[in-house]
């Protein structure tokens, strides 16, 4: 009889095997709240290697870490007329702390616009206070009404930018700075993730935001995911909450200012990408455990030599663990790790002692072979090097195949419907087409110029329109 597989294939259905490999390789559960997560640790440990790289990108940009409250008062948010109505559906109010109800009621932080304003207004007095560059790892709460773990959930982590600088271009610029050179280096270089960077069209930029711009990545299944995003607010939160400062010409002046966001929503990005019909693959340089030593049985002999391989990989600078759980099959093991998507597995048994080798079995190309123990140390740090630009190759040749030039709407459609996305130009789809688009569930992820360059006219005919369905 065949073997029932681990995971529903993806080609039966996507969404389930999606579920089935969250679960199984012990990435989240459902929280008890509708929409909630628990993050198991080894996701979280997933999003702690992403925080770390991110943060030491976004430090060397001259930007600082801070906090501020989960609570908010919601007369913060009334404030800037597009920021409440586009948030309005999402937000969860408290009313009553302490037993008795709130004199006024808090909004829980759906995003930090606009409490951290109300504190650049007092920190801001003068130019010699710009540009002021603050970011905030932190949880949010957007009530969601159709939840998937790590995709759209009700809360979720994540990092959140927010800059004051003295003119327009600055501010402009610091945008497209983290777009690219924090954003973009990261999902290239960390996650070996394609994207497509551009601008967001009117209809989907942030409420409150004068421009929007986005990096989309496609899925496994020929859907797109909106990555990250980096707004250019203008002064539409200055303005409100008189963040001004005394120039050097001695007048007063509104900041100009910028926002800018990552969230776990990687994490599910992360399994859409590079997942297979066997479970996760993690891209190397993301990866908590890059290699795992695993003792095919549980004798001395073999316990001593797996540990002793762990101690030298991880002195060659490889994330190693030592996998010499005796009591549990290996095959079982062996299984767990695949599902986990570890880049490498270094597999000791007796007989492998007997010839000095490791049978090494490699996750994200497949395949095993066996290897000298004593050249384990110098083989693998090429190796993940080599795997983790596959990775990368893999997702950039799955966007570009899969990707039409069309030029009318229907033809979009049927390129969306066929499973991939399409490129039409703005000047033909404009507006109309864009609404037209939306009633058959697809929307423009984001325009692109004639050079594949970010625009600088959201307006300009010249523009070509990248339109897919999304999560």
């Amino acid at each position: 009889m065949a073997k029932t597989p681990v995971l529903t294939p993806r080609s039966d259905d996507f969404p389930r095997w999606y579920q089935d490999l969250v679960g199984k390789a012990e990435l989240a559960d459902n929280g008890p709240v509708r929409g909630t997560m628990v993050i198991r640790p080894y996701g979280y440990g997933l999003w702690e290697r992403m925080q770390a790289e991110m943060d030491a990108r976004i430090k060397e940009t001259g930007t600082q870490n801070a906090y501020f409250p989960l609570l908010i008062p919601q007369s913060y948010l009334t404030r800037e007329a597009d920021h409440v109505e586009g948030f309005a559906p999402e937000l969860a109010v408290v009313t009553h702390g302490g037993g008795k109800e709130l004199e006024e009621p808090a909004v829980v932080r759906p995003t930090s616009e606009t409490i951290i304003n109300e504190y650049f207004s007092k920190w801001v007095q003068s130019y010699r206070d710009l540009p002021l560059l603050i970011n905030q790892w932190a949880n949010v709460v957007r009530w969601e009404l159709r939840p998937r773990l790590f995709l759209r959930t009700a809360e979720f982590l994540w990092q959140e930018g927010h800059t004051a600088h003295a003119t327009y271009e600055e501010a402009r610029d610091f945008a497209a700075h983290i777009q690219r050179n924090v954003y973009g280096d990261f999902l290239e270089n960390v996650l070996a993730m394609d994207f497509v960077s551009g601008r967001k069209t009117v209809k989907e930029r942030f409420a409150g935001a004068v421009n929007t711009l986005t990096l989309e990545s496609m899925m496994g299944d020929g859907k797109a995911l909106q990555m990250v995003t980096s707004h250019e607010l203008g002064q539409n939160f200055a303005k409100p909450f008189n963040t001004r400062y005394l120039s050097k010409e001695g007048t007063q002046e509104y900041v100009w200012q910028t926002s800018w966001g990552s969230t776990t929503r990687m994490i599910g990005a992360l399994v859409m990408t590079h997942g297979d019909d066997d479970g996760l693959r993690v891209p190397p340089r993301l990866a908590q455990i890059q290699a795992v030593v695993l003792a095919i049985k549980g004798d001395e002999a073999v316990l001593a030599k797996v540990r002793e391989i762990g101690d030298r990989l991880k002195a060659a600078g490889i994330r190693v663990h030592v996998d010499d759980r005796a009591d549990i099959p290996f095959g079982r093991r062996a299984v767990d790790w695949e599902l986990k998507g570890v880049p490498v597995r270094v597999e000791i048994g007796p007989r492998d002692l007997e010839n000095g080798t490791a049978m090494l079995a490699r996750r994200i190309p497949g395949g095993k072979e066996p290897v000298a123990l004593d050249a384990l140390a110098g083989l693998l740090p090429a190796i993940l090097e080599e795997d983790q630009a596959l990775l990368l190759r893999q997702s950039r040749e799955r966007r570009e195949s899969r990707t039409t030039d069309v030029s009318t709407v229907e033809e979009a459609v049927e390129a969306v419907t066929a499973g991939g996305w399409a490129r039409v130009p703005w000047g033909v789809l404009g507006e109309e087409g864009e609404a037209r688009l939306a009633e058959r569930a697809v929307t423009v992820r984001c325009l692109v110029a004639e050079d594949g360059s970010v625009p600088e006219d959201g307006d300009a005919p010249s523009n070509t329109a990248v339109v897919a369905r999304a999560y």
